[in-house]
């Protein structure tokens, strides 16, 4: 949900630091920062009916689930990248810094029509990159449909939904959910049925 670049470059520790004082969140990639729009009240909404069951589920567990503002640091191609996951899964006990994750089990994002090219190119691309990562699933905010990557050995299975009546099973979690109840309260009318397709991703 990047909005804007600032325009000085920032070290990871200045970054870090400013981060902590900031009154809005960036992202950060490779010495650049870029400021963080604000969501709207659907894509809060599709967030929380996530995080609910998620959090309820993995109570008791060594899983942490992180809604919007814990980061998420990557070191990608020699480049180092924090963004804010609007949902993380995390379940590496030696994986504890107070301000990021480096090795989340389960990505969520809500597509907006601002940030769906990022998430679904330049996201895909570095997430599906760690090893730790089981799957990255991505929400239509403005339609219900749903779209998971999910790492079947070295490869990656793509899978996609439609059909409110459908379930996902989610991956890292062993969570099973309906797509109504992710969408519920979101006024979205019903869609196709379920499809699924093979994705091979190089690594």
């Amino acid at each position: 949900m990047s909005a804007q670049c600032e325009s000085r470059w920032f070290s990871v520790e200045d970054y870090l630091l400013f981060e902590e004082t900031s009154e809005i969140k960036h992202e950060y990639i490779n010495g650049e920062i870029h400021a963080m729009a604000g969501a709207s009240a659907r894509h809060n909404r599709i967030t929380l009916n996530m995080a609910g069951p998620l959090l309820n589920h993995l109570r008791g567990s060594p899983c942490e689930v992180f809604v919007a503002d814990v980061k998420l640091y990557l070191r990608e191609l020699k480049q180092d990248i924090f963004y804010y996951p609007d949902l993380m899964v995390c379940c590496d006990p030696n994986d504890r810094d107070p301000y990021y994750r480096t090795r989340p089990c389960l990505i969520v994002e809500v597509l907006s029509s601002g940030t769906a090219r990022i998430d679904q190119r330049e996201k895909l691309f570095s997430y599906v990159r760690l090893d730790s990562l089981q799957g990255y699933l991505l929400l239509e905010q403005d339609q219900i449909s749903a779209t998971l990557y999910r790492r079947e050995g070295h490869d990656w299975q793509r899978m996609g939904w439609t059909e409110p009546q459908a379930e996902l099973l989610l991956p890292c979690a062993d969570l099973t959910l309906r797509l109504a109840d992710l969408y519920e309260g979101t006024g979205l009318l019903e869609g196709s049925p379920v499809v699924t397709s093979p994705l091979r991703i190089t690594q």
